[in-house]
């Protein structure tokens, strides 16, 4: 049986994250080979490159969870009626035996209540675990107000029982009530086609929340390095970050770790940090969110990427993104890629909850010789590591999902 469309069901059409740039560029690369493609999105739809792209869009015209009253977020975040109907409808009118649907982005609006309704097509839907939402309450395994890396079983009594959430325990409480309604509504009784991770050090965390090995498929994400040349990290001084600024990211580690080191830091991105830095680190450069054309420019001038996450980065675009481009990273040892990082010496792992560990990795490279920075970023830049596939790669492996699904 051959595909004859795919279906790629996401929050949102603009892409304002990781998860929506993806399932845009699914779109964009199925298309260039001849694929049909529909996009059922949460929002209103509004993109012009799909409808330029010939890209069919449905969409539900609903805001994302952040941007509805308390209330009606709290009931809708759980179960949206509207969205499950809105993805029943498309199937009962335009269901063929030859198309599959793939779940980018579910969690900001569209709800759990969208795989009730796939659940009629389950053996064809393919589910991208971009994050940890599938498995975990609070989608990145994450005890924020011990700043803990999380190793309970979801929904067992300790996790029921335990504040991790960045706000308080009600919403903890209400994360729970949405991951109940998750697990119903995704049932693993279902033939579903498969769950798509990034990274195969996911797999432990997925089945540690009950889902079935057989279910879990590695596909790593596609990246294009920043630099087309070698960015020459070894003739320059500064340190970059790419990301939002908050403090779980660890941008309050790096300003402070950077400053002690007396190293020029640029900060490449937007959050609820911003202003208190802008006021207190004058010296920072902040340049809010930026194009990727821009961010290249950023990047080309600094000797290092750090990227000091406290909770476990499933991925993390930009590392790969810095790495193949040139230049060395220091990471913390809560991300999944950590271990490849330091396995293939293109970069420093540190451990992010011990005092000073920071400094020391900043210091290291900034007094690094020149030859052995220089050997950091080549190795980075002949891309032996691959940390990651090529957009067309990608779009093969993720055909081969697709017909393999079909022919079983």
């Amino acid at each position: 049986m051959s595909v004859t469309r795919i279906v790629v069901i996401n929050d949102t059409s603009q892409a304002l994250g990781g998860t929506t740039a993806l399932a845009l560029l699914s779109v964009q690369l199925l298309r260039k080979q001849g694929f049909a493609v529909t996009y059922i999105c949460g929002d209103d739809g509004n993109n012009d490159e799909l409808v330029a792209q010939g890209v069919e869009v449905i969409a539900a015209g609903n805001v994302s969870l952040l941007q509805k009253g308390r209330a009606d977020a709290l009931i809708h975040g759980v179960y949206d009626s509207k969205t499950r109907d809105l993805v029943a409808n498309y199937i009962d009118a335009h269901d063929t035996i030859g198309t599959i649907y793939h779940v980018h982005g579910w969690a900001q609006i569209l709800s759990p209540s969208i795989f009730q309704a796939l659940a009629v097509v389950a053996s064809r839907t393919f589910v991208h675990a971009h994050d940890m939402f599938l498995a975990c309450p609070n989608g990145v395994y994450m005890d924020y107000p011990r700043d803990q890396v999380c190793l309970r079983r979801p929904l067992s009594a300790s996790c029921i029982l335990t504040n991790c959430d960045k706000r308080s325990y009600p919403q903890k409480l209400w994360r729970l009530v949405r991951h109940k309604a998750l697990f119903n509504c995704f049932d693993q009784k279902l033939p579903w086609a498969g769950i798509v991770m990034i990274h195969p050090a996911m797999r432990e965390r997925m089945e540690r929340a009950g889902y079935s090995p057989n279910l879990l498929h590695v596909v790593r994400n596609p990246v294009s390095p920043y630099s087309d040349t070698r960015i020459r990290a070894e003739n320059n001084q500064g340190v970059i970050y790419v990301g939002r600024l908050e403090r779980d990211k660890g941008v309050l580690d790096i300003v402070d770790a950077a400053t002690r080191a007396g190293l020029e830091l640029t900060l490449v991105g937007d959050g609820v940090l911003r202003e208190e830095l802008q006021k207190s680190h004058p010296e920072i450069r902040i340049t809010g969110w930026q194009p990727r054309e821009a961010i290249g420019k950023f990047i080309s001038t600094a000797r290092v990427l750090v990227m000091p996450s406290h909770h476990p980065e499933p991925f993390a675009l930009v590392i790969p993104e810095a790495v193949q481009s040139g230049l060395p990273v220091i990471m913390s040892e809560t991300a999944l890629m950590s271990a490849e990082i330091v396995e293939a010496r293109l970069g420093l792992s540190v451990d992010i909850f011990e005092k000073g560990a920071l400094d020391q990795a900043l210091v290291t490279i900034r007094d690094m010789p020149n030859q052995s920075m220089r050997e950091l970023s080549e190795r980075g830049f002949s891309g032996q590591a691959q940390l990651a596939l090529t957009p067309d790669i990608w779009a093969d492996q993720l055909l081969e999902l697709y017909h393999e699904a079909l022919s079983g």
